[in-house]
Parts: C-alpha cells; sequence; structure tokens
C-alpha cells in the first residue's frame, strides 16, 4: 500500500522531471516547488490580486474568518465597475463599506467607478506582468494571459481568505496548445476567432484547462486582441488563456510596469493535453446566437435578424482598436433610428485617447449614446437592461438568458465591426461588403 507521503514523493519526482508549460512554470514558483504536474494540489501565494464592487462579499468572507490585518496590502487592488456609479441603497453602502476597507487597510490603489472595468484596468495600469500569478473574485481575470500572467478567477470567500492569510490552495491544470496561422481577412477580428473556437470546442471544450497560444498568427496579434482571446478563456470553461511573453508583451509593458517581473516561456518539449489548430485565413465573421456562446455560425447565415439594442463595450471589446473599428463604419453615418446604440469604453484612459483621437465624436455623432466605463449593459445590473421579447447585439462575452437583466430578452455576440455595421441598419449585417471585401 502507498502511503500519503510516498505518493507526495512520486509526484514530486514525476514534477521535477516533466518538462513545464507558461501556467505549470508560474505555478511551481508561485508554490515554491521545482516544477509541478496537473491536477496536483499547490498552496501558491500569488503576486497580485484584485477586485471590484464584489470585495463586499469577500471583505464579509475576512471578517467572519476573525481576520484583522490584511497580507501583502501592497500587492492588492480594487476598482468598481460592475453597479457603478450606484443606483439604489443597497449598493450604495456597500461601496462604502469596501471604499473604507480598501483605504483603512492601505490596498496599493483604489479606483473609484469611471475609471474603467476591473480587468482593463490592472493590465493598463501595470499591475499585471508577466509571469505573474494573479487573482480576481470574477471569472474573466484571464484577461490577464494578455501580457503573460497565469490570472485566474475565484470566489469571494477565496479572496477573503488569500487576504486574511497570503496563499491559496490550487489545483495545477492542463495546458491545451492552440496554434494559429494564418492572415485574417479584412472584416474578420479577434472576436471572430474566440467565437469560432468556442463554436467548435463547445462551452465546456476547455473545462479547467489554459489555452496556451502560439503560431506566426499569435506572434503577430496586439495586447488589445490577446486580451480578447484570453477574456473568453472563460466561455470555453477554462481557468486560463496565456500568450507566451514576446517583443509585443515587452514593448506593452516597458513603460507601465509596475513590478519587478521574470518573463516566462514554456519548455520546447513541454506537455500539452491536446492541440488546436486554427487557420484564420479560412474564418468569417461570426454570431453567437442567443443562449450559449458556442451557438456560433457565419454572419452571413444569420444576416437579416431585426435588433432593438446594440452593445459596444465589456472587458471583451472596448478598447481604442474596437472603438475605432466600429467609428471607422459608422464615421458620417446615422443610426437606425429602431436601434438603441450603447457604447461603453472599457476605461476612462480609452475614452480620453478615443476622444483626442476623433472616433468618440463619430460615434457619438452617429448616434451612439456614451456611458460611463463599466461593465454597464454586460452586467445587466442597472444599465441597458432589455425589455420583453428584445434582441441585443454586443461586443461582450456572455448570453445566457438573462444576463442583461431579462430571461425574456435575447443576446448575440458579435465582433465591434458587425455590431457598428447592424447599428446602421437595424438588422445582424455583414460587415464586408460596407469595407468593399467581396
Amino acid at each position: 500500500m502507498i502511503t500519503a507521503a510516498c505518493s507526495w514523493l512520486l509526484r514530486t519526482r514525476e514534477a521535477s522531471m516533466r518538462p513545464q508549460t507558461v501556467a505549470e512554470k508560474i505555478l511551481a514558483r508561485a508554490a515554491g516547488l521545482g516544477a509541478v504536474v496537473p491536477n496536483q494540489i499547490v498552496e501558491a501565494v500569488p503576486d497580485f490580486s484584485y477586485s471590484h464592487d464584489y470585495a463586499y462579499f469577500a471583505i464579509d468572507a475576512f471578517e467572519k474568518m476573525g481576520a484583522t490585518s490584511v497580507h501583502n496590502p501592497e500587492r492588492i487592488a480594487v476598482c468598481f465597475d460592475h453597479g457603478t456609479p450606484a443606483d439604489n441603497l443597497r449598493d450604495a453602502n456597500n461601496h462604502k463599506i469596501v471604499r473604507a476597507f480598501a483605504r483603512r487597510h492601505r490596498f496599493a490603489e483604489f479606483y473609484e467607478g469611471g475609471v474603467g472595468i476591473a480587468h482593463q484596468v490592472m493590465v493598463e495600469k501595470g499591475f499585471v506582468v508577466p509571469g505573474a500569478l494573479v487573482c480576481c473574485n470574477d471569472s474573466h481575470a484571464p484577461s490577464g494571459g494578455s501580457v503573460g500572467a497565469f490570472a485566474i478567477g475565484i470566489g469571494e470567500t477565496e479572496m477573503g481568505f488569500l487576504w486574511a492569510v497570503g496563499k491559496l490552495w490550487l489545483k495545477v491544470p492542463q495546458t491545451m496548445r492552440v496554434e494559429l496561422s494564418g492572415q485574417m481577412p479584412k472584416g474578420v477580428y479577434a472576436k471572430d476567432i474566440i467565437l469560432h473556437m468556442i463554436a467548435r470546442l463547445g462551452v465546456l471544450g476547455g473545462l479547467y484547462q489554459v489555452m496556451e497560444y502560439h503560431g506566426e498568427a499569435a506572434r503577430r496579434l496586439s495586447i488589445s486582441e490577446r486580451f480578447t482571446l484570453c477574456n473568453m478563456a472563460a466561455e470555453l470553461g477554462g481557468k486560463g488563456g496565456i500568450f507566451p511573453y514576446d517583443d509585443i508583451t515587452a514593448a506593452f509593458e516597458k513603460s507601465r510596469a509596475r513590478f519587478p517581473f521574470a518573463p516566462v516561456l514554456p519548455d520546447s518539449d513541454a506537455e500539452y493535453s491536446s492541440t488546436f489548430h486554427l487557420d484564420l485565413s479560412e474564418l468569417e465573421p461570426m454570431v453567437a446566437l442567443p443562449g450559449r456562446e458556442d451557438r456560433g455560425l457565419p454572419v452571413s447565415e444569420v444576416q437579416g435578424r431585426k435588433v432593438q439594442q446594440i452593445f459596444i463595450g465589456s472587458c471583451t471589446n472596448a478598447r481604442v482598436d474596437d472603438l475605432a473599428i466600429a467609428a471607422q463604419i459608422l464615421r458620417g453615418q446615422r443610426v437606425h433610428p429602431d436601434v438603441r446604440l450603447m457604447v461603453v469604453p472599457a476605461s476612462r484612459e480609452v475614452a480620453v485617447e478615443s476622444t483626442r483621437n476623433g472616433d468618440l465624436l463619430a460615434l457619438m455623432e452617429a448616434g451612439a449614446t456614451v456611458l460611463p466605463s463599466g461593465c454597464a449593459v454586460c452586467a445587466g445590473a442597472h444599465q441597458g437592461v432589455l425589455g420583453d421579447g428584445e434582441v441585443c447585439l454586443s461586443t461582450s462575452n456572455r448570453n445566457m438568458p438573462g444576463r442583461m437583466g431579462n430571461n425574456n430578452a435575447e443576446i448575440m455576440l458579435c465582433s465591434p465591426a458587425t455590431a457598428a455595421a447592424s447599428a446602421l441598419t437595424g438588422v445582424v449585417t455583414d460587415v464586408r461588403p460596407l469595407l468593399k471585401v467581396a
């Protein structure tokens, strides 16, 4: 009979001889180990953690544990984004509690509502750095993989525990290697890549796995495009998405990294659970039909469906390049009179830059309503709630019933280009004819 101690020694020996993926290397370092293997339970010390409005629940857990001091507050930040500005007494009072807690415990930063969506803000402000283990009590934390971090979502109770003791138990995930090749055709964008992947793999196709991106096409993607792909790892059931460190990462981090970091690359002979190949040149603009994110189809098979609301925003697709794509299509045009177009920049920094370059002005002149930077319509909490039977075409990441505040409404997912083209016509529209693409 193998004792627990013998089993641990065997697993440790197996790990020490095993080539490592990016996520495995990051977890091993954070756990003080030489190497790890999938499904191993490790006690890890995250490099950085952050929260948003739901920090209230983490604080509640923290206090119920009897904790009185926060570990490593200089590596913790909070950014309000879900229900801000508060539109009810409960949220306003919860915000009050979070503000006081963050200041009392001297968190590295506290950002008021309007600064932006936490995932966007933490990357653009340099808190999420390459090679770091990052935790957030939100499922779209994997966005941080865009800069080579292993960023994961955890629960509010786990966050309270992390603040109390400074470490967490984590299970080492498997890693899927994603090989991207080819050039994206005109009219196809990063959102179309991930919607195609989800349609092929299913919403559980990457269950508790990390999607590690490789290939010449992956290396050409901007940080914003990488952000989109890593962000929606959650819609594959994944634990994370990671682009290994390269020159594009280095250029992005050069003037913004808040913490020292060591770039992490996978071993050349690292072991992967599977390899997913995708030739980007074969892709078309995509739309995910209402109900589930894996109901993706080419726009050409969906076009003509009437929509009442269009949302260009969320942590998935509301950065400067996304707004520029939409502005290129809508500049000098008018939004269809039967459509409400809501535009929400991912952060104030994005809004300022898009104002200076004229893109936000072009969107407003076309008839868009611009809301404060935050989760807004995506969260369905207090802005842009849909009426019964209404359809929203959205650049966000989720389209399950009730996501935007009404179980009797429907949500479709698309790229900023498809959203902008559809805003002109009032129906789901293929953007390629507008771009003069055959």
